[in-house]
């Protein structure tokens, strides 16, 4: 089987059509891959500025994992779910407690996060805007944060149906409370170099 490496200028477009889990031992070791409608993408790691924003927002979310009440959360990032016969891996996601009491001791996830928060890159959020967020909809993912490093913003969607409704933009200095979170976030703090 011959396997074309594409260009950065071609990220968005399939890595390999058809494509089963094995091929995911194809890409890159540094990348990361994607199954989406049947297809393989693959992107490269995220850049420095963009990994330091979602660390830091998986830091302001730390009080939510930390609560093992039924009112709190397991918050993961950069894990592989299976959506039907799509796998995803979501930049940082979460699951309410009261669905997942327990973290399972597994290397693929089966049951959809409560929500989402992927870091657009010019790379991926064609992806995350478009077919990614369809399956999170139809896979019943409650909220979706779309988050922006280079322009310092956080774009909220919750669930209604089917498909999202967009609730807020956020960003800047702004200490905002973005659903499904009560506690304001700092967010001058998700951009900080």
């Amino acid at each position: 089987m011959t396997i074309e490496v594409l260009g950065l200028d071609d990220v968005d477009a399939p890595f390999k059509k058809n494509a089963t889990y094995a091929d995911l031992d194809t890409i890159p070791d540094t990348w990361v891959g994607e199954i989406i409608h049947g297809d393989l993408y693959a992107f490269p790691r995220p850049r420095s500025v963009h990994s330091r924003a979602l660390t830091r927002l998986m830091r302001a979310l730390g009080s939510y994992d930390d609560d093992e009440s039924s009112n709190g959360w397991i918050i993961l990032h950069d894990v592989e779910i299976w959506f039907g016969k799509n796998l995803l891996v979501p930049d940082v996601c979460g699951w309410r407690r009261s669905r997942m009491p327990e973290l399972p001791d597994v290397a693929v996830m089966k049951l959809a996060p409560d929500w989402v928060c992927e870091g657009l890159s010019p790379s991926t959020a064609r992806l995350d805007k478009g077919p990614k967020r369809e399956i999170y909809a139809k896979a019943g993912v409650g909220h979706i944060w779309l988050a922006d490093p280079a322009l310092k913003t956080i774009d909220v969607f919750e669930l209604a149906g089917k498909t999202y409704n967009f609730l807020r933009a956020a960003g800047g200095d702004e200490k905002a409370k973005l659903a499904p979170f009560p506690q304001p976030i700092d967010l001058s703090r998700l951009w900080q170099r």
